[in-house]
């Protein structure tokens, strides 16, 4: 797997932001509360930077119904989130989108 690493930070970058949205729901989420899921997302990211990206625990949080999508959806931003996660597989296959 050839993954594009500056596009999956940035696509880290990006969920890390909204995640930290004041007003999002966890309470469907294996995340217990913003703090949590803004932890793992550094640690994903740290990860990544040191050329070690934990792909399985990266695919768990973009799949469909895993705990990024679940926020989503019990926080009004499921439309948004369907774009980030073409954004990830894109870049977990190394595809470069416009």
């Amino acid at each position: 797997m050839s993954v594009d690493t500056e596009a999956l930070l940035a696509v880290l970058a990006d969920i890390h932001a909204i995640l930290a949205r004041q007003g999002n729901d966890f309470s469907w989420s294996s995340f217990p509360h913003a703090d949590a899921a803004l932890q793992k997302v550094d640690e994903l990211s740290a990860a990544v930077r040191a050329g070690d990206p934990p792909l399985l625990m990266l695919t768990v949080l973009f799949a469909p119904t895993g705990p990024v999508q679940e926020v989503s959806l019990s926080s009004g931003w499921a439309e948004e989130f369907l774009v980030l996660a073409d954004r990830f597989d894109a870049a977990m296959a190394g595809i470069a989108l416009p």
